[in-house]
């Protein structure tokens, strides 16, 4: 349990210091996201619940971590690089 904690800190600490390239932004919240699988794992096998909703979160997790690459993608191709910097939010 500790471990899953660990790794949701480290998580959230990685991805507010690598806030310069999206890909890295996009790896953290990936990174997040298995940390918080496994609590929610942990947790339903002490309680011995079924594993339906872990499915769901991993269904939702796998279209949002192609939702992201997708940003990235078109991010790229339309400014060339990855950079936060570089991109005006108010067009």
């Amino acid at each position: 349990m500790f471990v899953s904690i660990f790794m949701y800190m480290m998580g959230i600490l990685s991805f507010s210091l690598n806030r310069k390239h999206l890909l890295m932004m996009l790896l953290n919240l990936e990174f997040i996201v298995l940390s918080l699988y496994m609590n929610l794992f942990i947790y339903l096998s002490v309680f011995s619940f079924e594993f339906y909703f872990s499915m769901i979160f991993l269904t939702i997790s796998v279209c949002e971590g192609a939702l992201g690459l997708s940003i990235l993608v078109s991010l790229v191709r339309s400014h060339g690089n990855d950079y936060f910097q570089s991109f005006n939010i108010l067009w």
